[in-house]
């Protein structure tokens, strides 16, 4: 079960609430200006709400990162009018700083925390799951598992140092190389709403989406004229995230044109899920259900603009294996959670996830633009039999998604969009599917400071 700590949560608002006022208060006197930092310290967030129509969904979470299921999900049901939360960018609020040391050489940091716009709670993904514990698919919650878990700082939570010449080295939570090369190169930028790949955090998460940041890691970025490099790892034996991990990437832009390359590696990487009505009759009520894998995955993107027009296309190739290290049960898992169900074996062969996308965005002037996109994952069998069909989960499977999205910005700082996600799922990503489709249009505004 995860503990909760109700003073340090009120003490956790209250300081968020003077340092805000603080703040802001700070920086007019002391400059006018209508920027949020003050002695090298910048206040930052987002807050985006609007509403969606979903042919097929659940009803919206109070603590899930998205909400809504924006995408086909194993549990959407029926048509639902909704509040719609985060369709363009997770809601957050974040401190970061700068601090010159010697040359051009300075300490950096940066804490964020997202929140559900619609209840003003801590996005709490995993907390969604165990809200859906013991109860059947037609009568659940929107929920999935995220590497946002409840945790005070559940964005970054990171430290270190910056140079033009030499780079920059920090230290602590932090987004992995993948997920930064994911915001950059979807058409959609990581939109719950509109992107496959920024609903589901498996293809930023080298399969798994609580991987897609990483506590307890170093990491490295370098730039020299067109060429960039990154390199990052995660020591094991951490309480959350057991296994080690790491990334390598390098890419380059010239004359328009941009492209990655990452490889990376997580061991004991681990997928949380709901626990079924019968093991909540024998397990602790709160706990969960974890797969456990070692993911090994490489990605190639690319983008090219010319004029207003900019073109993304991307491919990543995810390898599942049963893990190495085995995990015993119970033990406490990201955001604090207890797991009390763990799977070592649920890969005898190999699970092969590709994950392809392409899209267009065309800017009409500073205010406008308009972006489409086209994503599809395709997964091999894996259990043993060639299947091809919806009789199990190992079976061979498909999943696309179809979405276009229009966005004005009125001002730096405000903006509103309008867009529609078609998603469809077939055969072994179908297993357990109470419906295999659904449309969602959405509209909203989004603010960020």
């Amino acid at each position: 079960m995860k503990p909760v700590d109700k003073n340090s949560l009120s003490l956790y608002r209250k300081l968020a609430g003077l340092a805000v006022v603080g703040l802001t208060s700070a920086v007019a006197q002391a400059d006018g200006s209508d920027t949020a930092t003050w002695n090298g310290i910048t206040l930052y967030g987002i807050y985006d709400i609007g509403v969606a129509y979903q042919t097929h969904g659940t009803p919206l979470s109070q603590d899930w990162i998205a909400g809504l299921g924006y995408l086909i999900q194993k549990n959407s049901n029926h048509s639902i009018f909704s509040v719609a939360p985060n369709g363009l960018s997770q809601s957050k609020i974040g401190f970061k700083g700068t601090e010159p040391l010697i040359n051009d050489v300075s300490f950096i940091f940066n804490l964020e925390t997202g929140f559900s716009p619609q209840s003003g709670e801590i996005t709490d993904a995993v907390g969604s799951l165990v809200h859906n514990n013991g109860i059947a698919l037609q009568n659940q919650t929107s929920g999935s598992d995220s590497s946002r878990a409840g945790q005070l700082f559940n964005g970054g939570a990171y430290a270190g140092l910056s140079s033009k010449t030499y780079g920059t080295l920090t230290f602590g939570r932090q987004n992995t190389l993948l997920l930064d090369n994911i915001v950059a190169y979807d058409p959609m930028g990581g939109s719950y709403a509109f992107s496959l790949i920024g609903f589901s955090g498996a293809t930023a998460g080298m399969g798994d989406t609580e991987d897609a940041r990483l506590d307890g890691s170093v990491k490295y970025v370098y730039q020299y004229q067109h060429l960039h490099v990154g390199a990052l790892y995660q020591f094991d034996h951490y309480d959350a995230s057991p296994g080690a991990a790491w990334q390598a990437n390098v890419g380059f832009d010239a004359a328009g044109f941009t492209a990655d390359f990452i490889y990376g590696h997580k061991n004991d990487a681990i997928a949380l899920s709901s626990l079924s009505a019968a093991q909540v009759a024998t397990l602790p009520v709160n706990s969960l259900s974890a797969t456990i894998s070692d993911d090994t995955s490489y990605t190639v993107d690319m983008t090219y603009a010319h004029g207003p027009l900019k073109a993304f296309a991307g491919y990543e190739h995810i390898k599942y294996e049963n893990p190495s290290d085995p995990l015993t049960a119970p033990f406490t898992g990201l955001g604090g959670y207890q797991v009390s169900v763990v799977n070592n074996t649920a890969f005898p062969n190999a699970k092969i996830l590709q994950v392809y996308w392409a899209g267009l965005k065309y800017q009409f002037n500073s205010h406008a633009d308009l972006s489409a996109a086209a994503y599809h994952y395709n997964q091999n069998s894996y259990k043993g039999n060639g299947c091809s069909d919806a009789s199990a989960a190992s079976c061979s499977g498909t999943l696309d998604a179809y979405s276009v999205m229009a966005d004005y910005k009125w001002t730096k700082r405000f903006d509103t969009y309008g867009g529609v996600m078609f998603s469809h799922v077939a055969d072994g990503l179908a297993n357990g599917y109470l419906n295999t489709s659904t449309a969602d249009p959405m509209i909203g505004m989004r603010f960020k400071f």
